[in-house]
């Protein structure tokens, strides 16, 4: 009995250690962050403005306003005009330089505070994190109450399967009456859109849906394989995620655009539903399979540690090994994103709204630079650049009725704004280093900016990041 009570203190103290490291491992990588920090006695703080001689891409029509004056009060853009009169204000004298909407990622996987610097710094001024965790709870409540500088953020809750263990990531229903239990318990924690995901199928998919009705929450779909595809462009699901999935389910891996066309234009029938391609977290599988050295690149120093020691390596090991049992996997990889391209050029000529996603924030797909990527891939697919510009601002805020507020220059809406050297509309890759980003009405300048990229360079929160994943498991199961 006295060896069992002298074990079991040695458990308990065991136990107690791990607890104070992870506590203070966790108060460090806050304490790394703290350069995301709103200091409100900081004068740079303001979010009021009158911005001058600058030139407006409204993106609410395919114009620009030339030598324009905006005045935004406390974060909300006031007016707009030719002249603005208003005193004891700080005055921008934009140059002539061009002002957007700023850029919204539709698709992302945030893995830590670092990242939203990233965002910011490829002008990327709202996300929807569609991989929930109740860290996502956290970071969403700083940013509503104005405690750090990020992105405007969105999250769903965990990704719902169905029964069959698709991995630890998803969270497995198992009858109707749960699933509805998990939609309204996340609408009340707080997430903002219900995720379903690859495994669930029609039972409890359709309480899913019922539900989230019932509970005025939207769905934001990843295809399952359990029902039609059909079945995805039911009214209370908001936008389908990946061209790949149109490969991989209804077209069963047939590259034919004859087939493709029907499942184009029940898409652009549905008329409620927006597709976000994600084109280019699929192509880098196509850069994985020629550039065995990807994972050494100086570009994934930026990629979160655990993420990159995880889930780059293995989707690395993956692809490199698919390569070497069959040869010909290279070029069918290529092949299918090249058909990808296409799936996009027959979205837009079917009038079905695209929205920007880069399911940045795994593999090699890296957070705020890989929107650039998406874009030209549009780009590459026949898309003016005004229309290109609209599937990263006015159609991403016209997806869900509380993202409204944002994606085009207008009186009323968020100051969430680009400055950028050149027109856009005319030369897309200006939007890849802005001059400044207006978040909320907070301007950013490019040192600032770039800043926000080297302290997320090499980071080491690996542990931290590895215990927030672990909360996750322990009570999201």
């Amino acid at each position: 009995m006295k060896i069992l009570k002298r074990l079991l203190k040695i458990v308990f103290a065991l136990i107690g250690v791990l607890v104070i490291t992870g506590i203070i491992t966790l108060w460090v990588d806050s304490k790394r962050t703290n350069y995301l920090k709103v200091n409100k006695n900081d004068p740079t703080s303001n979010n009021s403005y009158l911005i001058t001689n600058v030139n407006i891409i409204p993106m609410n029509q395919d114009t620009v306003l030339v030598n324009k004056m905006v005045y935004i009060k406390e974060g909300i853009i006031e007016k707009i005009a030719d002249n603005i009169e208003v005193s004891e204000i700080q005055i921008i004298d934009a140059k002539n330089k061009y002002l957007t909407p700023g850029l919204i990622d539709m698709h992302v996987h945030v893995w830590d505070k670092y990242e939203l610097g990233l965002y910011l710094s490829n002008g990327v001024t709202a996300v929807r994190n569609l991989w929930g965790m109740p860290m996502h709870l956290r970071i969403k409540e700083d940013v509503i109450k104005g405690g750090i500088i990020s992105p405007t953020f969105f999250t769903t809750g965990p990704k719902l399967t169905g029964r069959e263990f698709i991995g630890d990531d998803n969270l497995n229903l198992t009858n109707p009456g749960e699933a509805k239990e998990k939609v309204i318990a996340y609408k009340n924690r707080g997430y903002d859109f219900i995720k379903t995901y690859y495994g669930l199928e029609k039972e409890i998919f359709d309480a899913v849906i019922e539900q989230a009705k019932i509970s005025e929450i939207d769905i934001v779909a990843h295809p399952s394989q359990k029902v039609p595809f059909s079945y995805h462009l039911n009214p209370q699901i908001k936008s389908i995620e990946h061209a790949e999935e149109i490969v991989q389910q209804p077209l069963q891996f047939d590259l034919d655009t004859i087939k493709l066309q029907p499942i184009i234009d029940s898409i652009a029938e549905s008329k409620h539903t927006s597709y976000c391609p994600t084109i280019v977290v699929f192509n880098n599988i196509y850069q994985m399979m020629i550039d065995d050295s990807i994972l050494d690149s100086e570009s994934l120093g930026y990629m979160n540690p655990l993420i990159k020691r995880v889930d780059s390596k293995n989707q690395f090991d993956r692809w490199f090994n698919a390569k070497q049992e069959d040869p010909t996997a290279v070029s069918r990889i290529k092949n299918q994103h090249d058909f990808h391209i296409t799936i996009v050029q027959k979205l837009h000529e079917a009038g079905v709204s695209i929205v920007c996603g880069t399911d940045a924030g795994i593999g090699v797909t890296i957070p705020g630079f890989s929107m650039h990527k998406e874009l030209k891939f549009y780009k590459e697919a026949g898309l003016s650049n005004y229309e290109v510009l609209k599937t990263a601002t006015v159609n991403a805020s016209k997806t869900h009725s509380f993202m409204n507020s944002m994606g085009t220059i207008e009186a009323g809406k968020i100051a969430n704004l680009l400055l950028v050297d050149e027109n856009p509309l005319l030369v897309l890759s200006s939007l890849e280093n802005p001059t400044n980003v207006f978040v909320n009405g907070r301007k950013l300048d490019r040192k600032t900016l770039e800043s926000y990229n080297e302290k997320a360079k090499n980071r080491k929160n690996l542990m931290a990041s590895a215990l927030r994943y672990l909360e996750n498991l322990i009570f999201e199961k």
